[in-house]
Parts: C-alpha cells; sequence; structure tokens
C-alpha cells in the first residue's frame, strides 16, 4: 500500500491515517513524512508533534513502524533531531541518512527536491536493509 498524497502536510497526513490503517490493516508502516511541512516553513514543532501522534496512532492498532528521517531544505539536507528523539522514544527502527544522501546526489534526482527512479532504488536498499536489521523481515 501507497497512501502517500503529493504536496500533502503532516497535519493532513495525520488527519487521514486512522481511516488509512483501518482500511488497509498493515502490519508495517513506514513513516516517512514532513518534507512539505518543512518547505511551507510550517515549523518543527507541529511537525514533530503530528508525527509523534502518528506512531501513537500505528502503535494503537498494533502496526510496527520504521520512522524515515525527512530531511530540512538547506545546505545539510538532514532530518531535524526530532526524528531520533521519536524514535528513541518509541524504541523503532530508524532511518536517518539516506533520503538526504539521495538528496545530495544530482545523479539520483529528478528535480532539486524529488529523487529519482535511481534514487528510489537506493532508498528502497537501504530500508530493506534497516528492516532485515531490526527483524522485521
Amino acid at each position: 500500500m501507497r497512501d502517500g498524497v503529493p504536496g500533502e502536510v503532516t497535519a493532513q497526513a495525520l488527519a487521514r491515517l486512522p481511516a488509512a490503517l483501518d482500511e488497509h490493516a498493515p502490519r508495517l508502516l513506514l513513516l516517512c513524512i514532513g518534507g512539505n511541512d518543512f518547505l511551507r516553513r510550517l515549523g518543527n514543532s507541529q511537525a514533530e508533534a503530528n508525527v509523534r501522534e502518528m506512531v501513537k496512532l500505528a502503535r494503537a492498532r498494533g502496526v510496527e513502524v520504521l520512522l524515515i528521517g525527512t530531511p530540512e531544505p538547506g545546505f545539510s539536507v538532514t532530518p531535524p533531531a526530532f526524528y531520533a528523539g521519536i524514535a528513541k522514544q518509541f524504541t523503532l527502527p530508524y532511518e536517518e541518512s539516506v533520503i538526504g544522501e539521495v538528496l545530495r546526489d544530482a545523479s539520483l534526482k529528478s528535480d532539486p527536491i524529488h529523487p529519482n527512479a535511481r534514487g528510489y532504488g537506493v532508498i528502497a536498499g537501504r530500508l530493506a536493509e534497516r528492516l532485515k536489521k531490526s527483524g522485521a523481515i
């Protein structure tokens, strides 16, 4: 299941998540959200609260979560520290660096902020490694 919506911010994703979890009943949620909040300068505290609530919702339904840090725009292309804090709080497997690594490599991007097919392949490979390491697959 891929249930993301282009251009969506965390508040919108949070509002849709309960119905999506009920409809699809997944065992695992790959949670990669926040980039549009950062691009629209909505504030990290809002994104942090919404991501935390999404994790709580998933966990309350027995869904495991792999948290994927979404980078803020800028020179370093790194995710804000709150992702690591949420991962630690909920003892989640966390992939911190792959999105930034892909976005720093022009050959892996289709435009300044989106991976191309090769870039998504790199991301998928890293996530599979992380899931195997955590015992999820």
